[in-house]
């Protein structure tokens, strides 16, 4: 009886192992599980809510995606280098504020009010990084202390200077008009208006993924996130790394409100509260870990996408919008536990 040997080459075998290989890598990608849900809530708004099948909607999605994803982009880098900053949703406020009352009332010059609310935002990073590598206590409690204060000096400063709880109308000052067309402007493709923003967002997600997976400083970020002590042994500055990153986000924060102002021309001193837990829920359902060392700036765009579709759809399919943030805290867990089974099975190989 004779056996015929099967030939090894390039077969269906070989396919197979690297079809596999490549599904598996796709697994443990961070933002593997963001994806899968922004395809179901979409699909799900596309069938229930007739108005969020129209371009014009889906531009206000993408545009209320954009303001969540902007500062979550930044946030999202910070969680992979190990912290959070429960602070980043009332910065936004107070760098608008800064700008405008700076602007308004000090030195009657609107750029002048921008640069002053970009070195203000970036020291409040700063100070936020400081203070954690100082007193060594964990960030939540130091951005938990950040938040307060500048929850109430955003009403304190802004009641004693303007006399009231909002800031006077920007738009007739000089100036308003390139500010607003770099910030805030809107274009119109394919017969839609498009805000800036989603253009900006899109580019920020695109240069940090750049950041994380291309550079030094990328890798220093998941080191610093992963194994701290190990990255401080071999060199990683870890100091920097954390500071820098407290003030990327302080960064962010001050784009969206260099946006939100130009946009609406006047602040509300109570707004931002809370949407600091957007832009955390926005990072974790893309893929972050609360303890560090994984995710991606990817991943916190799909969030965001998921969160500006919800927010849209809701209203589309004339639901109460009180049901958003039941929808965000459900989002929150279940993605934590899609995510982490997501790489745990991805990690064995199955």
């Amino acid at each position: 009886m004779t056996t015929t040997a099967q030939q090894p080459g390039v077969g269906t075998p070989r396919r197979q192992v690297q079809s596999q290989a490549f599904w598996r890598r796709i697994l443990k990608r961070p933002e593997a599980g963001a994806l899968g849900g922004a395809v179901l809530v979409f699909l799900f708004f596309y069938i229930i809510a007739p108005p969020f099948r129209q371009v014009p909607a889906f531009t206000t999605v993408l545009y209320q995606a954009s303001t969540i994803g902007i500062p979550a982009v930044a946030v999202a880098m910070l969680m992979i280098g190990g912290e959070f900053d429960l602070s980043a949703g009332v910065a936004v406020t107070t760098s608008s504020l800064a700008a405008a009352i700076f602007a308004t009332k000090v030195v009657d010059s609107i750029w002048i009010g921008v640069a002053f609310a970009l070195v203000f935002s970036l020291a409040v990073g700063a100070l936020n990084g400081y203070l954690l590598i100082r007193t060594r206590l964990h960030s939540f409690l130091v951005t938990l202390g950040t938040f307060l204060m500048l929850q109430g000096l955003n009403i304190a400063i802004t009641k004693l200077i303007t006399g009231n709880v909002a800031t006077g109308d920007i738009s007739q000052m000089a100036g308003f008009s390139l500010g607003q067309a770099i910030f805030a402007s809107n274009f119109t493709f394919g017969g839609v208006q498009i805000s800036i923003a989603i253009v900006y967002w899109f580019l920020f997600a695109a240069l940090a993924t750049w950041v994380l997976l291309r550079t030094k400083v990328g890798n220093w970020i998941f080191a610093v996130g992963g194994q701290g002590d190990s990255a401080r042994a071999v060199g990683v500055p870890v100091r920097r790394v954390k500071i820098g990153l407290f003030m990327l986000v302080g960064f962010s924060c001050w784009f969206l409100a260099m946006h939100l102002l130009f946009a609406y021309d006047t602040v509300q001193s109570g707004a931002g509260i809370g949407n600091e837990l957007l832009y955390i829920a926005a990072a974790v359902v893309g893929g972050c870990l609360l303890t560090g060392g994984y995710g991606s700036a990817v991943g916190s765009a799909l969030g965001a996408f998921i969160f500006g579709m919800t927010t849209e759809g809701v209203i589309y399919a004339d639901w109460d919008p009180d049901w958003f943030q039941f929808f965000v805290g459900a989002m929150l867990l279940l993605a934590t536990v899609v995510n982490s089974w997501i790489r745990e099975r991805a990690m064995r190989g199955k």
